[in-house]
């Protein structure tokens, strides 16, 4: 029998504006890019969110909804640093933790000696009381139902407070914690699946758990039977505690669209720059080099070359990002957004200074601008 704990922070990039500026709390407000320049709201306060205010959402529409919006820039140093902050503390814990994102992670406690619930509390307080940022967090005997549990316990919160929810469903009571819950609720179940499951009279989970597995099969394919088997709350999936990175990538969207072949280059270096140097990193390279271009329109185009060999240089990226870019578009078009990726990762390969590879004495500059541009920021030093 496992034991799994799904830790979530509690609208984590606004919790943690509100820790360095204390003036937030509990006002509405909203982290993101400004209703001018086409931003989109990242996170929101509780307090907004009492007026129909979430995530994803077009900045100009949460303004409406809400006048007095404040809105705050984001700091995304900020918040990794305060992320990694929160694993360290699961780590201490055991070793068996699986991020899922920069405010969520499952840990697997079934070795630990103290109860479950007596460990949630006391993480729950750990992460409150040494770095003040709240979690709600669900237990349970696998991550399914663990993080169903968590989602329950948010939704009930109430007030313009964090929840910060502590929800534990004991082994055996899967089924029935999970049988009253929306449909929408269980993993895999999107929009038209749900939809789909409605027109058969299966409102709820339990509805689901119910229904004929054959029959769920025959109309969903594999993901009816998974339905089947989530809807019972049965779920073997491990705990994965490393993921393999198989690509990195950068893109960003204009404020206003962008004609300038000039500006388009700079901006598709800038970003090459940082796929670089996350390639460095973790210390990997790759092999094809893929650029995505959006229209004003909305249409998105992506396209991709194979280079002879991996890297993890921006000039040969850059090179290879550039033709592609003139390839599909004619100068003075228009772009709303352009981004750069690369993918095929393996270790870096290193050969002497043939056929253009950069030599060795550049490898070592350049790693010496890496450590500066991490320590003091990106644009301490840049290349003549």
């Amino acid at each position: 029998m496992r034991t799994i704990l799904h830790l979530d922070l509690d609208a984590f990039f606004c919790a943690v504006e509100e820790l360095d500026n204390p003036a937030l709390r509990g006002k509405a407000f909203a982290v993101g890019g400004r209703p001018d320049e086409r931003g989109v709201v990242a996170s929101c306060s509780y307090a907004a969110r009492a007026f129909g205010v979430h995530s994803a959402m077009p900045m100009a529409q949460a303004l409406r909804l809400c006048p007095g919006l404040l809105i705050v820039e984001p700091h995304r140093a900020r918040y990794s640093e305060l992320s990694r902050q929160v694993m360290a503390r699961l780590q201490m814990l055991t070793a068996l933790v699986e991020q899922i994102s920069i405010d969520e992670a499952f840990v697997d406690i079934s070795d630990l000696a103290q109860p479950p619930i007596e460990t949630a509390r006391r993480l729950q307080q750990q992460v409150w009381d040494e770095l003040g940022l709240p979690c709600s967090l669900g237990v349970a005997t696998n991550k399914l139902v663990a993080k169903i549990a968590t989602d329950v316990g948010k939704k009930g919160g109430s007030g313009s407070g964090s929840p910060r929810a502590l929800t534990v469903v004991e082994p055996g009571g899967e089924a029935a914690f999970l049988a009253p819950l929306p449909a929408g609720m269980l993993w895999g179940v999107g929009e038209k699946t749900e939809a789909a499951l409605a027109d058969l009279g299966l409102h709820t989970i339990g509805d689901i758990a119910r229904w004929p597995d054959s029959d769920l099969a025959q109309r969903f394919g594999k993901n009816g039977r998974e339905l089947a088997l989530h809807a019972r709350g049965i779920d073997d999936r491990p705990i994965v505690v490393e993921h393999e990175t198989k690509s990195i990538s950068q893109e960003t969207t204009f404020s206003k669209d962008v004609r300038d072949d000039k500006v388009l280059e700079a901006t598709l270096k800038d970003l090459t720059l940082e796929v670089a140097r996350s390639l460095r990193r973790e210390k990997r390279a790759g092999r094809t080099v893929k650029i995505k271009v959006r229209w004003p329109d909305f249409t998105s185009l992506t396209r991709q070359v194979t280079l002879p060999t991996a890297t993890d240089q921006e000039h040969e990226i850059f090179a290879a990002a550039l033709a592609l870019l003139r390839q599909v578009r004619t100068p003075g078009r228009a772009v709303r957004l352009i981004g750069v990726g690369v993918s095929g990762l393996g270790e870096p390969v290193r050969q002497m200074e043939l056929w253009g590879q950069a030599s060795e004495k550049q490898r070592k500059v350049q790693s010496v601008l890496d450590e500066l541009q991490e320590r003091y920021g990106k644009n301490v030093v840049k290349k003549g």
